[in-house]
């Protein structure tokens, strides 16, 4: 399990910000099973679902920016498990783009990839492998678009959610996987160690221009849409 355990340059579990945090929560304290539920928990809830600046920032920025998406908060989400002493992997995809409409609007939606870089965690507890993707989006902005989209009983797909059951999905954790966009996979890239070793070998292929339009524009309409719903008086 060692490797799994492994400090890295995006998995820095070693900086004075996330030992601070393990700290503080005294997570180290709980056991295995419930370290890894709190763990969860606070990236999911307390890390809020939005667009940081690209793929391959380290835990200790998205810590500081207190957003992320899929590949973000499962970097930090890696970094505290490893911190905490549990093992971890990352297990690399590609969705349709459509799972990301109404979070992406207008020509930021038109303009991206038809298929986008995704990416769930997976760790090992008791015996065990669990897959655990459901902390993509906080419980905030979730239920507010359950609110929005109160009359859809079955399967949804966008704003961020590829799921069967929108009414009732598995987001929490409690010894078993959770998904939220797995409906949406088109691709499977395999497990990987660490997310550094899997931007490595795939990741988000973008033009300059668009690299940079995406970094300096569209993330920030992105993220204006994601508080906006966030916010909805329902």
């Amino acid at each position: 399990m060692d490797r799994y355990l492994k400090e890295t340059a995006m998995l820095d579990y070693s900086s004075i910000p996330i030992q601070k945090l393990i700290r503080q929560r005294k997570w180290k304290k709980l056991d295995e099973a419930d370290r890894i539920k709190a763990v969860y928990n606070f990236v999911r809830d307390e890390i809020l679902f939005g667009y940081n600046t690209d793929d391959s920032v380290c835990a200790t920025k998205v810590l500081k920016d207190g957003y992320g998406q899929c590949n973000t908060k499962g970097t930090l989400f890696m970094a505290l498990l490893r911190g905490c002493g549990i093992p971890c992997r990352v297990h690399g995809f590609t969705i349709n783009k459509r799972l990301q409409k109404g979070a992406m609007t207008g020509f930021v939606y038109k303009n991206a990839p038809r298929n986008i870089f995704h990416s769930w965690v997976e760790v090992y507890c008791e015996n065990r492998w669990y897959e655990l993707e459901a902390f993509i989006l906080d419980k905030k902005y979730l239920t507010k678009l359950q609110h929005k989209f109160g009359s859809c009983k079955g399967s949804f797909c966008g704003y961020g959610v590829a799921v069967k059951n929108f009414t009732d999905p598995v987001i929490d954790f409690n010894r078993n996987n959770t998904y939220i966009q797995s409906e949406g996979i088109n691709q499977d890239f395999g497990v990987y160690d660490s997310p550094d070793e899997l931007l490595k070998e795939h990741g988000q292929q973008l033009t300059p221009l668009k690299a940079f339009l995406f970094t300096h524009l569209g993330r920030h309409l992105m993220n204006a849409n994601v508080r906006r719903i966030r916010n909805l008086n329902i």
